[in-house]
């Protein structure tokens, strides 16, 4: 179904007649960004929530609205745990925007999540697992949260896209 709704809603903002529609067999919605839609969202979580929502998508439109409130809060908080060295605030706001981003199917955010979850504190490297110092953990610990605020960029992108047309 997201499939169907975001290849009729490209088609659309690419300005194709329904003849092109018929045969243009993108998902994509920006080719330069997205491998496909399916690196950004998972469709069985999120076509779960579109069928729970009425034509105009008013259900899920206000769920990804909290959902990008809640983020740009979320990351404001993790850089204030980073500085603080607060590795419990930083743990917990992990899980809440791991929780909220699997919630929607926004599965490389809430994977991005799980890696700074189990890296967290434990001065390992995020590849081979081998001991680093604190310096170092920190140091991974704002790439994984950089790497999140990309992926972010990438999901807002999308579901504006997906649901305004805007970019």
């Amino acid at each position: 179904m997201l499939e169907l709704v975001v290849h009729r809603r490209t088609a659309e903002l690419k300005g194709l007649d329904a003849d092109d529609r018929a045969t243009d067999s993108g998902t994509e919605t920006d080719p330069d960004e997205y491998d496909n839609v399916d690196s950004i969202i998972d469709h069985t979580t999120f076509d779960q929530l579109l069928d729970l929502d009425d034509e105009d998508h008013t259900f899920t439109r206000g769920l990804v609205d909290r959902y990008f409130d809640q983020a740009k809060k979320t990351f404001i908080e993790m850089e204030s745990a980073i500085a603080s060295k607060n590795y419990p605030e930083l743990s917990r706001l992990g899980h809440f925007f791991k929780g909220s981003s699997a919630a929607l199917g926004l599965t490389k955010i809430k994977d991005s999540c799980e890696k700074l979850l189990q890296h967290l504190g434990n001065l390992k490297d995020t590849v081979a697992a081998k001991p680093i110092s604190l310096s170092e953990d920190e140091t991974v610990i704002r790439e994984l949260l950089e790497q999140m605020r990309k992926e972010y960029e990438q999901v807002e992108t999308f579901l504006k896209l997906f649901y305004d047309g805007e970019q």
